[in-house]
């Protein structure tokens, strides 16, 4: 049976002139994106902010990747900033529980991302309490990191145990590994540099459409 898979552009960079151009680029081919923070600890990179996204005014639909620690207290900002989910890793905090609830009480809906050393059993208690899993196929924090294959044989495995939760995939997707990754029980692929870093960002992103929903038919 085919499934609906759907491909997002992950937007991520420190530079507020750059986020303006990736905003505008990524308007003119789609209605949803997902912007990725960093806070230089949990990852060693920094990134912009959620002032500069509410700064900028966009029609994007968008949620927001929190590589931080400490997610909880970046909340208020970003739904102040238009966020329509909130996306924290497992690994960022001692009470995830916590953040899960925080966030809803935020009115946000909630995913949780996955690091790939982290193993499915760690996560099983929060399944059910969150709206989508996000598995890391990259150590996060650079764009351009290396696609870890190992990562699709977890996917496999979680989408085989829970096959009505959200599956998504960030890291790594080229477009000579999008068509196994789409086979791998994906819902959503998110694509960075592989958009972004291509002389026409747009013709890129339909082209890596096309290619994980053939694969995934």
């Amino acid at each position: 049976m085919s499934r609906d898979i759907r491909t997002v552009p992950a937007i991520l960079t420190d530079d507020p002139v750059a986020l303006g151009k990736m905003v505008l680029q990524a308007e003119s081919f789609t209605d949803f994106a997902q912007f990725d923070i960093m806070d230089g600890r949990f990852v060693p990179s920094r990134s912009i902010s959620a002032e500069h996204i509410a700064g900028l005014g966009t029609r994007l639909a968008w949620e927001a990747h929190l590589m931080v620690l400490h997610p909880e207290a970046y909340l208020d900002n970003f739904r102040r900033a238009g966020a329509e989910k909130i996306v924290f890793h497992y690994e960022a905090t001692s009470s995830p529980e916590q953040v899960i609830r925080m966030v809803r009480q935020h009115g946000l809906k909630v995913g949780l991302a996955v690091n790939p050393e982290t193993a499915i059993e760690a996560i099983k208690p929060l399944v059910k309490q969150v709206d989508s899993v996000l598995f890391l196929s990259v150590n996060p924090g650079f764009y351009g990191a290396r696609f870890i294959p190992e990562v699709l044989d977890k996917i496999a495995a979680f989408r085989r145990a829970y096959p009505r939760v959200e599956v998504g995939i960030d890291g790594g997707i080229k477009e000579n590994n999008i068509a196994e990754i789409a086979k791998s029980g994906v819902d959503v692929i998110y694509i960075g540099s592989a958009i972004f870093r291509q002389p026409e960002p747009g013709e890129a992103y339909r082209r890596l459409t096309q290619r994980a929903r053939a694969a995934a038919a």
